[in-house]
Order: C-alpha cells, then structure tokens, then sequence
C-alpha cells in the first residue's frame, strides 16, 4: 500500500479523496498498489465527515512522514503552496496539482528540483480539467514539431458567451447565474479578464516550443467588453464569440518567431472550436507530422479535474523512481509583439461613422442587426494589429472591435 496525502480539503481536494476511494479496485489493479489518503491538510475541521480524523493542520506532520510517497497539492495560490511543495520534493516526495499559477510562475524550477530528486511534479489538471493534454504534448506528440497550440482553456467563460449567445442574457446575468451554478467564483477576475487562460497557455507552450514562456508577457483580454450587440452580430455572421488563448511559431529565416494571445475571438462554423459550448474545453494542435489534433473533454468541476489529480498520482506510484516530466528549461522564449501579425476585425461603429469608417479602412464588409438601428458593423480586409489600430484611429468613434479566427 502506498500512503498519499492532499492539501486542500476544497471542491478538488474532496474530489481527489472521492477518486481514489470509489475507484480503489481498478485503481489498485492499474497502479499495482493501492493508494490510501492518510493525511489530508487543511486550516479548517470537518465535524460529522469521515475525513475529520484523517485532518491535519500541521504540514511537517506529512513532511516528515517517510511512509507518505505522493501528495495532491490542491490548495491553489502561490503561497503556501510554493513553500509546501518545494519542501516536499526536497524530501523526495512526488507532487501532482492541479495548481496552473503555480506551474506558470515556478513551473521550470520545481521540475528542475524534481529531476534532481527523483521524483516527479506533475500537473495534468492544470491545463485543462479532465483533458489529458499534457500527457498528450509530453509522450504522444513528442516525435512532432508543434508550430501551433490554440483552445479554449477556460470553462467559466465560454459557460458565460454560451449563456450570453443561447438565452440573450447580458454579461452580468450571464455571469450571476454561473456563479449560482458553482462555475465561477465569487470573485471572477482571474476566469473573466483572461488570466487563467493566460497561465494555462503560458504552461502548454512552454511544453510545446522548448523554453519557458512567462505569462506575464502575453498580451491578454478578456470578456467584460462582449456584450449582447456583439453577440447578435455575431449570429448574423453565422459565428459565434470565444476566449481563445493561442501560441504559435512564424518561421523568419534560420529562425522562429514566437506569438502569444489570449483575447474573444469569432469563430466560424469551420472551426472545430466553433462547437465547443458550455463549461466544456477544448485544444487544438498542429504538428508538422501529425497535422491537426483536437482534444476535448470537461475543463472544469470537481472529478473532472481531481480525476486529472489522481491520475498523475497513480503514475507517480507507477514510475517510482523514473522522472516523467523531463522539460525544465530556464531559458525564456521571448514572444513577438502582435502589432505586425495579421487577421480580420470585426468593428462595431456610430451609424453616422460609417463614412469615415469606409475612408479609413477601404473595402469592408457591412453587417448589419435589426434591432441594433443606431450603429454598424463591418469586417475589414484582413490587415496586421497596428495598421488596424491607425485606421481605427482615423475612423474615430469606434464602439467596439473583435478579432476574426
């Protein structure tokens, strides 16, 4: 029997306790050893739960435990999980989390640390809830060259432009009612303004390309600005609005140029993204040699991902003694800045702008909703970030603009 143990007894944590034990028969059979929580860490108490008497809010307790192999570090947020796993791998002790902070910002080190030990950090359910993308990157995709990685990586957000495009509900309501069912948190910054789609695309990069790309680089937006008129222009383009977080490679000469993004965009119905809705994720590869991959699969919840959490754990119990996870590369991959990158843009105008509009852009495309009689929308020839952003200024009075897929 190997001894396991997880800090943080919170939506994950509970999910991983949940896994190991409903599914302990084919776990044991897969792993080769059953694995038991003996410990799960939290600062508060569960009077009435079975797990109580497995409670400790001592981490050295577990620290110093030799029987304890692997830990879940579930407990989000840079500190004190930075501390506690750092500490933990030290002590020869694998990590598996579903912590994307966490990876994005220490990442490189902890797998540097973890190589030196022995031992494994691993962080399936970081990137995509029940995906197995990392798995999918690291083993079955390494004979190729990945010269573009781009998905929908966070399921708050694409519940919230689903609701918003299937009900007509404004961003606000859209949003309350996330929260009510348990998709969004009650402080939604990180989900809604694109961060975590952000950290998430910062670690599958790195992974992809070879070298660290820090997420604090990467131009990010999120979907505060979408509103119901995007939405109903959207229908009338036949595409519908997602937060698509992308990094890909444009080859320069000897070289590789590096571009990064997280931002709405619209999609077509050719898009395999196109008809990924609800609290659902997806990733789509492109490999010199595997061509086009999609992965697919529930991004958020509690088994989803805690199953992600106890997967790793099983592999570590697996591979005790082999190092999984190989890449922990220092070297920072720098990302382009996107002023020259071309695409599309869909433009929201003043109706009384819509001269100006076709002098500063030239051909556009009009679009126009009914029910939306004082503005315009147009599509623009496809033309690079900064050029776009000239004419716009040219233009003047511009309501709103989105980038086309």
């Amino acid at each position: 029997m190997t001894e396991v143990a997880v800090l943080g007894y919170g939506t994950v944590g509970s999910g991983v306790v949940e896994v190991l034990e409903r599914n302990a028969a084919v776990i044991e059979h897969t792993a080769g050893d059953a694995l038991h929580v003996k410990y799960v860490l939290d600062i508060r108490d569960f009077p009435g739960d079975p797990i109580q008497e497995r409670i400790t809010h001592d981490f050295n307790q577990i620290l110093d435990d030799p029987d304890i192999k692997v830990i879940a570090e579930v407990m989000g947020g840079v500190e004190p999980a930075y501390s506690f796993t750092k500490q933990a791998l030290e002590k020869g002790k694998s990590v598996c989390t579903s912590n994307k902070e966490l990876v994005a910002r220490y990442g490189s080190e902890l797998l540097s640390l973890a190589r030196d030990k022995g031992v494994n950090y691993l962080f399936e359910a970081s990137c995509g809830g029940g995906i197995p993308i990392i798995a999918a990157i690291n083993q079955s995709l390494i004979a190729n060259e990945i010269d573009e990685i781009t998905g929908i990586l966070n399921g708050t957000t694409n519940y919230i432009l689903s609701e918003m495009a299937e009900s007509g509900s404004a961003f606000e309501d859209a949003l309350a009612d996330a929260q009510e069912k348990g998709y969004a948190e009650r402080n939604p910054e990180a989900d809604v303004e694109g961060h975590d789609a952000c950290r998430k695309l910062a670690i599958l990069s790195s992974l992809c390309f070879g070298k660290r790309v820090n997420y604090e680089d990467i131009y990010t937006e999120g979907i505060t600005a979408v509103t119901h008129a995007d939405i109903l222009y959207a229908k009338e383009l036949g595409m519908a609005v997602k937060l698509l977080a992308s990094g890909w490679t444009v080859p320069e000469g000897d070289t590789k140029r590096f571009y990064a993004l997280v931002a709405p965009f619209l999609v077509s119905p050719e898009n395999p993204l196109f008809s990924v809705n609800g609290v659902f994720n997806a990733v789509f590869v492109h490999g010199n040699m595997l061509g086009d991959a999609m992965f697919y699969g529930s991004g958020a919840g509690k088994l989803p991902t805690a199953s992600a959490v106890a997967g790793d754990m099983i592999e570590a119990v697996r591979r005790a003694g082999e190092t999984i996870m190989t890449f922990d590369s220092t070297e920072l991959l720098p990302i382009t800045a996107i002023e020259n990158e071309s695409r599309r843009f869909f433009v929201r105008i003043p109706k009384e702008r819509e001269e100006a509009a076709e002098k500063a852009f030239g051909e556009i495309k009009i679009v126009t909703v009914p029910e939306l009689s004082g503005e315009t929308g147009f599509v623009t020839e496809e033309m690079t970030e900064k050029a776009f952003e000239e004419c716009a200024e040219k233009a003047g009075g511009i309501i709103s603009r989105i980038r086309i897929k």
